[in-house]
């Protein structure tokens, strides 16, 4: 491939935090309880190790772009201090009744919406498009089956509704990431492109706030 072909190239990507290893391990052992009691459910579980918070999927990306796409990292994370959120309860998306996202919930101060309302307004320039709905965190646990039947969505959302999840634990987010994403006949395979820092010394958060 020539130079000029590989930056013609396209690659999926999007834009997210990492969480804890503490986090990551009580995150595991909710998947495996839920594993448990919605065991023969139609549900594609998300390996944990692919789980992250985030931010804007870009989906399409050239090669082209990764440049500028590194200069929106490292300019927006020189403007914000790092954000501490925490983890914990179960929801799902659209509602518990018609569940076809699992979800781990995440509470965070107003910096973390800002963050990435300053994300979305400059990717947007390059032209990937907004998002249509609000901004709401959340940890990605697991995906109903599009072709599932009506009852057994019932029964998933039931089942989740009644498992109930606190408090997982605290973390503290201080670097973005943009990563690649690969569809595999196992799944999907993310690697990590570049990483900024979150450095801005005057921008200090404040009190948590839900926000599932």
């Amino acid at each position: 491939m020539s130079w000029e072909d590989d930056l013609l190239s396209v690659i999926r990507a999007f834009i997210a935090f990492d969480l804890s290893d503490e986090i990551y391990k009580r995150v595991e052992i909710i998947i495996q309880d839920l594993k448990t009691n919605l065991q023969g459910m139609p549900i594609r579980w998300v390996p944990v190790e692919n789980i992250h918070l985030t931010i804007k999927f870009l989906g399409d990306v050239s090669i082209a772009n990764l440049e500028m796409l590194e200069n929106i990292l490292r300019s927006e994370g020189a403007n914000h201090h790092p954000i501490e959120i925490s983890v914990g309860e179960l929801g799902a998306f659209p509602s518990f009744r018609r569940p076809r996202v699992i979800w781990c919930g995440v509470e965070a101060p107003p910096e973390l919406g800002e963050f990435q309302k300053a994300i979305e307004t400059e990717t947007a320039r390059l032209g990937y498009p907004r998002e249509d709905r609000p901004f709401s965190p959340h940890l990605t646990l697991g995906r109903v089956a599009r072709n599932a039947h009506t009852n057994l969505i019932s029964q998933i959302g039931e089942i989740i509704s009644q498992n109930k999840v606190g408090f997982l634990g605290a973390t503290r987010l201080s670097e973005i990431h943009l990563y690649r994403s690969d569809l595999q006949p196992s799944g999907a395979q993310y690697t990590r492109l570049f990483s900024a820092e979150l450095s801005s010394s005057g921008h200090r958060g404040q009190s948590l706030t839900k926000s599932n």
